[in-house]
Parts: structure tokens; sequence; C-alpha cells
């Protein structure tokens, strides 16, 4: 009996892990859920909205101008961010009294509340490597769900 009750708790343990490897690997490579903080993305992005992201597109550099993204602060890896690809590589970027290309392997990155966000303007192009997801829409609140496009012109 005792040997029964422990294949059923083996078995119980390992469905679990299954479940949550299955769980853990689709967070981590398909898309996650993710909650926005701050108000650099207004009035795009409130605070405390849900965005649904995929990580398929950073991975296979498939981001474009005009995409909102996720991303490792540069300026603090232990912080993300979220915020609009404004050029990608080989872009020229007038900022004031500067101009810079956007070198191989980055992207540029700003808010769309640019007198209220700490972006590439301020700490430069942000390589492609901290890039963690693309949203792809916003779930939450329901009563303000949108689907993001990569309509760049329709944000600048």
């Amino acid at each position: 009996m005792l040997n029964k009750f422990s294949f059923k708790i083996l078995g119980t343990i390992g469905t679990l892990l299954q479940y949550g490897c299955v769980t853990h690997c689709a967070l981590e490579y398909v898309g996650d859920f993710v909650v926005c903080t701050g108000p650099s993305m207004e009035p795009t992005i409130y605070s405390n909205d849900v965005l649904l992201t995929e990580h398929v597109s950073p991975r296979l550099q498939r981001i474009h101008r005009g995409d909102i993204v996720i991303a490792k602060c540069p300026s603090n890896p232990c912080q993300h961010i979220c915020k609009r690809v404004t050029g990608v590589p080989g872009d020229k970027i007038h900022d004031g009294f500067s101009t810079y290309i956007v070198p191989i392997g980055h992207v540029w990155l700003e808010g769309d509340n640019s007198n209220n966000s700490s972006d590439s303007r301020m700490y430069g192009p942000v390589p492609q490597a901290l890039l963690r997801g693309r949203a792809m829409c916003k779930v939450w609140p329901p009563s303000n769900i949108t689907v993001f496009t990569t309509n760049y012109a329709h944000h600048k």
C-alpha cells in the first residue's frame, strides 16, 4: 500500500514538474503578460495597463520602426522598460543638436510621452540583445483593449 501511494505521489510530482517546465518555456520563449508603470508611453499606455507580449520577434531580430517593445533598461539592467522603436540599424536620428546613426545590432527607443521619458535620447542606441518582447496588444483595462500595429507615422 505504501508503495502504491509513493508511486502516486511521485507521478503527481512528475506531472507538476512537466507542466511547470512547459509553462516556463512558454513564458520565456513565446510570450507573457507585462504590467507597465510610469508615464513615458502615455497616452498609448498608462501605468498599470497590462500588455500581451511575444518573444519571437526580438529573438529573430524582426523588430521594426514603430513597434512597442519591452527591454532591459541599459542604465539599470534590473529594471525593464516599455518604449517605442523609433530607429533601426542605419537610421539617422536627429536629436536637437546631435545626429546619431543607429549601429548594426541596435535600436533607438523613445517613449511616446517625449517630455517625460528616459530613453535613447539619454542612454543612446540600445543593443537588440536587451529586447525581451514586442507588445502585441493592451489587454487591461478591458474597456481599453488595443491591438498595436507598426504604423509609426501615426505616432510621430
